[in-house]
């Protein structure tokens, strides 16, 4: 019998140029099996019709993934302008079809229009879970359910090309914003109905889909050169103020103890020992204490 391979700690985070026909669960573990990694999650779900940037975090990573979660993003986007369907995407049925003719001037003020804080409704085929389920379940069996707005934020909107009725535009937006729902919207907006033709997201917080990597790629790699690819964990913090702790400061962190820290204001910190090593995030407060947050293990 062949003994089956042990799974190994490996700790970092592999920035995933995700292909189409994957749902973001199947490229994780794929990632995860080639680099025989024993725990890892993605950060944000991407639809198997879309591709472009899925950063994967391994082990220790795992416990700061929210950062990524809760990121700012960017997407190329193409909509097919004149037409609607039951699922928002090229996958569904055809419900209408109307003349969509415009000139980049009207699409431009229309979409500049979009851009600010506005309100979405979650489309029925989308991962967000009701009692449980994800709601793409329930539509695949006809079934409605009611789902309250949300605001998201819009920061541009971009008219990067049109061509009779299929225009492409970048969009740079907050957490939780649907781009097949804004694809819609548009559509109604422009009063011909739309849907989302393709889509690719090329930018989540401070990650680039130029540094990110194909599966192929991967595939490609032995071993060695697969765990050089990934990036330290405190990559995904990149952005927060950072600290050196004393090695007795390290100490009473490592117990989940407080210390001694003077600030004026209560924001997140990283933190690091004498030798260089991340320790993990600090939270101060206003009466001059520095509290453990969250910490890697096995900390030296």
């Amino acid at each position: 019998m062949q003994k089956k391979s042990t799974k190994r700690e490996i700790d970092g985070v592999f920035l995933l140029n995700k292909p189409l026909g994957f749902s973001s669960n199947q490229a994780l573990k794929k990632i995860q099996w080639l680099l025989n990694a024993k725990k890892a999650g993605h950060t944000g779900t991407l639809d198997p019709m879309a591709s472009g940037l899925l950063p994967i975090c391994l082990g220790e990573a795992t416990k700061f993934s929210h950062r990524l979660l809760n990121a700012n993003k960017t997407y190329i986007a193409t909509v097919q302008l004149g037409v609607t369907t039951t699922t928002g995407d090229q996958e569904g049925e055809v419900i209408t079809k109307k003349e969509a003719v415009f000139n980049e001037a009207q699409l431009k003020e229309t979409l500049q229009k979009f851009i600010g804080d506005i309100t979405q409704i979650p489309p029925m085929y989308s991962a967000l879970k009701f009692e449980g389920r994800p709601l793409y379940e329930y539509a695949r069996q006809g079934i409605e359910i009611e789902r309250k707005s949300r605001q998201i934020t819009i920061y541009d909107i971009g008219l990067m090309e049109f061509q009779g009725s299929v225009m492409t535009i970048e969009v740079s937006c907050s957490k939780g914003t649907y781009i097949r729902t804004l694809a819609e919207d548009i559509g109604h907006a422009l009063g011909c109905g739309a849907h989302l033709k393709g889509l690719e997201r090329t930018q989540t917080g401070n990650f680039q889909l130029t540094e990110a990597l194909t599966i192929e790629a991967l595939e490609a790699m032995d071993s060695i050169s697969r765990e050089k690819v990934l990036l330290p964990i405190d990559a995904l913090l990149e952005g927060l103020p950072s600290i050196e702790l004393t090695s007795a400061e390290t100490e009473l962190i490592k117990k989940g103890q407080s210390i001694d820290f003077i600030s004026k204001n209560e924001e997140e910190l990283r933190l690091y020992s004498v030798s260089g090593q991340f320790v993990g995030v600090g939270q101060p407060d206003l009466q001059g204490r520095l509290f453990p947050k969250r910490l890697i293990a096995n900390i030296l």
